[in-house]
C-alpha cells in the first residue's frame, strides 16, 4: 500500500472519529435530560439510551411509562413501595428475638397489647415478616386495593364511610326483591363497567395523563425528602384560617405524621377515614397534620365519572381563596379530626414533599423523615404508616408502657 493510501485511510479514520464524537455529543446525556414538559421534544429512544444502566428520576420514569402505554397501574412509572427506617429485622431485634425467629408473640413485644395487635395484620396471633410486607406483590396488599375499589363503587356519599342504610340499599338493588344474592350476582354488580381496574368512566387517555403529569395533578415532578433527611419546614394556615401552623414549631417532643391529599382523589377520600382513626388512636403519642394539595381530578383535567356520581365536581383552583373553598368541601365531606392546612397556590409544600395526589410521612422527634409512603394512590397505606409510627415510638421510648387510646 502506498504512502498516499495510508495517509488517506488515516484521514478517513480521523474524520470518522470526529463525526462519531460529534454525533454522540448531539445525544443528551442523563444529566442533560430535563424533568418537565421538554421531555416531549426528545425521542423516547434517546431518553432511554441516556439512562441506560442508570435509574432515571421519578418524573422521567413516569413520562416513559405513560408514552409506552401505562394506565397508571401499581408498580408502573414512579409508583413504588414506601420507605421506612424500620423493618422486620429492626422489630425482631427490638423484641429481643433470635436472628432466625420466624415470628413474634405478644409476650415478646415490649409495648402495649393494643400496639401488638396493629402489627398483627392478618390477625393470626403472631407477628411475622408477612405482616410488615406492604409491597405491591404481597397478596394481602393486592386484595386490599381491590377491596377499596369495590368499596368506592358502593359508597354513594363518597366519604369513605359505608352506613348500614347504604349497605342495605346496595343489597336490595342487587337482590331485586329477593331475600338473598348469589356470588355471581354480587360479582356482576361490583365489576359492571370496570375497565382495566378503573371504575366506569374513569379510564384516562394518554394525552390526559401527559397533561396531568406536567400540571402536577397526577403527582409532583419533585421527589421529596429522602429517609433521614430533615423534614422541609413550612408555614400554612388551616382551611378556616383560624390557625397558622409551622412544622418546625410542632417537631420536638412527639413524632409528627403528615397526611397529604385532595378532594377530587377518590382513593384518598375512601382511605382517609382509616388515617383519622389512627390519629384518634395515637392522639396522645404523636401530632397529626393534614396538608391540602392540588386537585388530582378536576373537571378541567383528568375528570372522573365516579366523582360526579357522588357530587364531587370542581375545577382546578386558580387562587388560594378558591383552594380554601374546595378544602372546605373536603372538610364538610370527610369531617377530619386533625388540622387541615391548605398549601399555597404555588404548591410549595406539595412539591417539597412530593405530596400530590396523596402521601403519608412520619417524622421523628429529631425532625428526620423516618417513613416516606409511596406515591398515592397505591402508596397511600394507612396501615403501613401506623406500623412505622409505632416503631418510631418504640425507638424513642424504650420503656413505653402507656397504651394508646381505643
Amino acid at each position: 500500500m502506498s504512502n498516499w493510501s495510508c495517509e488517506w485511510l488515516l484521514c478517513l479514520a480521523v474524520v470518522g472519529v470526529v463525526l462519531g464524537t460529534a454525533k454522540a455529543a448531539d445525544k443528551p446525556a442523563a444529566e442533560q435530560i430535563p424533568v418537565g414538559p421538554e421531555l416531549q421534544n426528545i425521542p423516547v429512544e434517546e431518553i432511554e439510551k441516556a439512562f441506560e444502566g442508570k435509574t432515571p428520576p421519578e418524573g422521567v420514569r413516569m413520562y416513559l411509562a405513560i408514552v409506552r402505554g401505562s394506565r397508571m397501574g401499581a408498580g408502573e412509572g414512579w409508583f413504588g413501595p414506601g420507605q421506612s427506617r424500620y423493618d422486620w429485622k429492626w422489630l425482631r431485634q427490638r423484641c429481643g428475638a433470635a436472628d432466625d425467629a420466624t415470628h413474634l408473640t405478644e409476650g415478646q413485644f415490649p409495648g402495649p397489647a393494643a400496639w401488638f395487635a396493629r402489627f398483627d395484620r392478618n390477625r393470626d396471633g403472631v407477628v411475622s415478616p408477612q405482616d410488615l410486607d406492604w409491597s405491591e406483590d404481597n397478596p394481602w396488599v393486592e386484595q386490599a386495593y381491590l377491596a377499596n375499589r369495590l368499596f368506592r363503587k358502593i359508597d354513594p356519599s363518597g366519604d369513605g364511610k359505608l352506613t348500614r342504610a347504604e349497605w342495605l340499599a346496595f343489597f336490595d338493588k342487587v337482590a331485586a326483591d329477593r331475600e338473598f344474592v348469589t356470588s355471581g350476582e354480587l360479582r356482576d354488580a361490583w365489576l359492571a363497567g370496570m375497565t382495566g381496574g378503573f371504575l366506569p368512566g374513569d379510564a384516562p387517555t394518554k394525552e390526559t395523563l401527559l397533561k396531568g403529569l406536567f400540571a402536577g395533578e397526577v403527582g409532583s415532578l419533585h421527589e421529596g425528602p429522602a429517609l433521614g433527611d430533615r423534614a422541609p419546614d413550612f408555614k400554612l394556615q388551616t382551611q378556616d384560617r383560624s390557625q397558622t401552623v409551622q412544622l418546625s414549631q410542632v417537631i420536638g417532643s412527639k413524632p409528627v405524621v403528615l397526611v397529604f391529599g385532595n378532594f377530587t382523589c377518590g382513593p384518598f377520600r375512601s382511605m382517609y377515614p382509616e388515617v383519622d382513626e389512627i390519629a384518634v388512636r395515637y392522639r396522645d403519642q404523636a401530632n397529626f397534620l393534614a396538608v391540602y394539595v392540588r386537585e388530582a381530578h378536576p373537571t378541567d383535567g383528568w375528570a372522573m365519572r365516579s366523582n360526579e356520581t357522588v357530587g364531587v365536581a370542581v375545577s382546578q383552583p386558580k387562587s388560594l381563596a378558591e383552594r380554601r373553598a374546595v378544602a372546605a368541601q373536603c372538610t364538610e365531606r370527610l369531617k377530619p379530626s386533625i388540622p387541615l392546612l391548605v398549601d399555597d397556590i404555588d404548591d410549595a409544600t406539595g412539591h417539597a414533599y412530593s405530596g400530590m395526589p396523596a402521601r403519608l410521612y412520619v417524622i421523628n422527634s429529631a425532625g428526620q423523615v423516618v417513613y416516606k409512603g409511596g406515591r398515592g394512590p397505591f402508596g397511600f397505606k394507612a396501615g403501613e404508616m401506623e406500623q412505622a409510627l409505632l416503631m418510631t415510638l418504640l425507638d424513642e421510648s424504650p420503656k413505653t408502657t402507656t397504651a394508646a387510646k381505643p
